[in-house]
């Protein structure tokens, strides 16, 4: 038989306001120990020198996590036009430059063709896997590869501030897996004068919101103390996007079992994804079909 984890059971959301300068894994590592948990995760990566949401799920709601990573998520960041880097921002190394520079009206113009479905070639300088070899693995080791673009949906991306000739802040709402300097990379090659990110904050993450997130220094202040499971919050929170189906006490049986259980009211047509809860207390998530819930993810009681 395997080791069990040792840990508390604990479940439920810690929405982290990460800092610059450390990876969104010692992020999760350090809320684990905090708590003293058997198991978390994180919901999308933030690169290192990125800040802003990162929603750490701790036990049950780890099941909840697909939900939030899938879920819209608005980024605000500065591109630095002129220089293009080999990481695509301020980290990497100059590969090129540039002495033009695009009007407020030149930019405006160029951001409308990054709305809508796109495709988006991810940065060299990523975790994409290539023949089971990470992206930037590859990169370090001096190996230049070529890289699919992945499909990307952004439901807007704006210009926000326009602070001198050489920078711009725009803000972009995107689905699951953009890549923000992309982004600044490919609009600096439209606009004809290079460009890559000097700053990126993920501002909300689905129901998550930077404003409400702990900062890291809180979280080691008062780490092990009942005082910091005041901050969690309910694994129900991860599942904002689904219909909420209430079932009964005999049904939420039969759903934790992994038996269709019957559900009292319906907000979801037949054939859509659901969950179903009991007291407001989280039993299942599955498919609706005729007045009962099929499920594919329990959550323990």
């Amino acid at each position: 038989m395997g080791r069990s984890r040792k840990g508390r059971d604990i479940s439920g959301w810690l929405v982290v306001d990460k800092p610059a300068g450390i990876t969104s894994n010692a992020v999760v590592n350090k809320v684990r120990w905090a708590f003293g948990a058997k198991k978390a995760g994180h919901a999308g990566t933030l690169d290192p020198a990125a800040t802003g949401v990162l929603a750490v799920a701790l036990g049950e709601a780890t099941k909840t996590v697909p939900y939030i990573t899938d879920a819209l998520k608005a980024y605000r960041f500065t591109v630095r036009f002129g220089i293009a880097t080999n990481t695509d921002d301020a980290e990497g190394e100059v590969i090129a430059t540039s002495d033009e520079r695009p009007t407020d009206a030149e930019i405006r113009s160029a951001l409308t063709g990054f709305v809508g479905d796109i495709a988006q070639v991810p940065p060299q300088f990523s975790a994409v896997k290539i023949d089971g070899e990470r992206a930037y693995a590859l990169a370090r080791a001096g190996e230049e590869v070529e890289i699919a673009p992945r499909p990307l949906y952004v439901e807007s991306l704006d210009m926000v501030e326009r602070p001198d000739a050489d920078h711009v802040v725009l803000e972009m709402i995107c689905g699951k897996g953009g890549y923000v300097r992309s982004i600044a990379r490919d609009l600096g090659q439209l606009l004809g004068c290079l460009g890559h990110v000097t700053a990126l904050r993920r501002v909300w993450s689905g129901p998550f919101d930077a404003e409400d997130g702990i900062s890291m220094e809180l979280i080691e202040s008062l780490a092990k103390t009942p005082a910091l499971d005041e901050h969690l919050r309910p694994l129900e929170d991860g599942l904002a996007d689904l219909p909420e189906l209430r079932t009964t006490a005999e049904g939420a049986a039969r759903l934790r079992n992994g038996n269709p259980g019957i559900v009292l009211t319906s907000e979801a047509e037949y054939g859509d994804e659901a969950w179903a809860s009991l007291d407001g207390q989280a039993v299942a998530v599955g498919i609706y079909k005729a007045g009962e819930l099929h499920p594919h993810r329990v959550f323990l009681d």
